[in-house]
């Protein structure tokens, strides 16, 4: 059930909030950084467009996957030791990549590049709800997510300025600098936050795993996040389709429009550090949920009345952007504190899901547009981010049945 405070966190030994969004930063860098050097790396790799995409799909499908592990080994060992593993992996990696010579060796390196960088991102909410209350947690994920949310808004641009004067290897370089620069913060500067640990081994994380689906109220935190995620992904599917072949926009005017989203997710977040506290965490997720739903009725609008253009269908992104900001870290507070002594199992198997459910949906629209299917509509996008949002409605609703009939303390 939701607790005012857990008590298997230290409590005197806090980490700094620089220290959470550079851990929780790597992965997100590392999924961004390298995509202007993509048509470069097909040239050197003597590589398709499939083999290259094949490296970021690799990538999505590691992290999702690794994320179920990490969560349950950081209840049993700590968190400390098992972010300080993940960030000597994603090193190792960033290595592996920096020298690879062939495409399948990237491809290997960036599955190993991913499995290590996202404990940072699953492990860095466990660390907060260690430390805070369910909504004093999703005031503090909310500042971590703002900042972590500025390196897929810059990553693409440093990267291509690395790959303009030193090719596809510049931003592999900085990530290998930044993993190493995180590792020794990790080493130095974490605290363990997480003292009541249990003995490990396989059957201890199936377990974990069986308790949270037994919990109705964890699933209706989780699919709100993942909801969320999948309304955005659908945007990332079939924005770039959209904007290319319908509204015959240039790679300067997309990277210009796609800055919107992206801006309302860091006011989004700064609004749940304020706010989220003072408000509680039903009322964020069902706020956050509705700005999707005026984002996408604003957008349908449009299409249906044939007034689509440029600033009518970015500007209101910005309200997706802000929705998710606003929703997602009361969600993902709430997910993880439904048993908090499986902190970082909720916090694994959310983020799993998260990225699961988002892959899914931006690989389905994106295959439709590449395919020639919707070249001229918007609707595949815009009916799927309604499924996503439709969803969220759905699974918030559900939160405050089941608080109020559990009779815990109400998310509000």
């Amino acid at each position: 059930m939701l607790t005012s405070r857990t008590q298997t966190s230290s409590t005197d030994a806090k980490p700094s909030l620089a220290v959470l969004v550079a851990i929780s930063s790597v992965s997100p860098l590392a999924m961004q950084i390298y995509l202007p050097s993509l048509a470069g790396m097909m040239v050197v790799f003597s590589a398709t467009a499939g083999e290259i995409q094949l490296s970021m799909s690799a990538y999505f499908i590691a992290v999702a996957v690794s994320q179920l592990f990490w969560g349950p080994l950081s209840d049993q060992f700590g968190r400390r030791p098992v972010i300080i593993l993940g960030m000597a992996l994603f090193v190792i990696g960033s290595v592996f990549c920096l020298f690879a010579q062939t495409i399948e060796a990237l491809i290997a390196a960036r599955v190993l590049q991913a499995a290590g960088g996202c404990t940072g991102m699953v492990l860095g909410r466990a660390i907060l709800r260690d430390l805070y209350s369910p909504k004093q947690a999703a005031s503090m994920i909310g500042y971590v997510t703002m900042g972590m949310a500025v390196m897929p808004t810059v990553a693409p641009a440093i990267g291509g300025i690395l790959d303009q004067y030193y090719g596809w290897q510049g931003g592999f370089v900085l990530l290998l600098m930044f993993g190493v620069a995180v590792l020794w913060a990790s080493i130095a500067l974490l605290p363990e936050t997480h003292l009541n640990r249990k003995a490990a081994g396989g059957r201890q994380i199936l377990k974990s795993y069986a308790t949270l689906c037994r919990e109705p109220l964890y699933w209706s935190y989780s699919l709100t996040a993942a909801s969320n995620a999948l309304a955005y992904f659908a945007y990332l599917g079939g924005a770039p389709f959209i904007a290319a072949d319908l509204l015959s926009l240039s790679a300067q005017e997309m990277g210009f429009y796609f800055m919107f989203v992206a801006l309302g997710y860091i006011a989004g977040n700064f609004i749940s550090g304020r706010f989220a506290e003072r408000v509680g965490l039903f009322r964020m997720i069902l706020s956050g949920t509705l700005i999707g739903v005026v984002c996408v009725a604003i957008i349908s609008g449009f299409a249906y009345f044939g007034a689509l253009s440029a600033p009518s269908l970015f500007l209101p992104m910005f309200l997706l952007g802000l929705g998710n900001g606003v929703c997602l870290p009361s969600a993902l507070s709430g997910a993880v504190s439904v048993r908090p002594e499986l902190t970082g199992a909720a916090s694994g198997l959310t983020a799993s899901l998260q990225v699961a459910m988002g892959a899914l949906a931006g690989s389905i629209v994106a295959s439709l547009y590449a395919d020639g299917l919707l070249a001229s509509s918007p609707w595949g996008m815009i009916l799927m981010m309604g499924l996503g949002i439709g969803c969220s409605l759905i699974a918030t609703v559900c939160i405050r049945f089941y608080t109020t009939r559990a009779e815990l303390v109400p998310a509000e």
